[in-house]
């Protein structure tokens, strides 16, 4: 699946990254800041918005 995250890094400014979940880190199904997801390249950070 891909998403928008935002690193923690990103916070502030509100950029966003790109790229396909490799696992979920968060382990209930809502969080108010967004799902914490691990990408495939190893990033890691909050889910703002689901591309596909």
């Amino acid at each position: 699946m891909e998403v928008e995250i935002i690193l923690k890094k990103d916070q502030r400014s509100g950029k966003r990254t790109e790229g396909v979940v490799k696992d979920l880190l968060t382990s209930s199904a809502f969080h108010s800041r967004g799902i914490k997801v691990r990408l495939e390249d190893g990033q890691i950070g909050r889910v703002v918005g689901i591309l596909d």
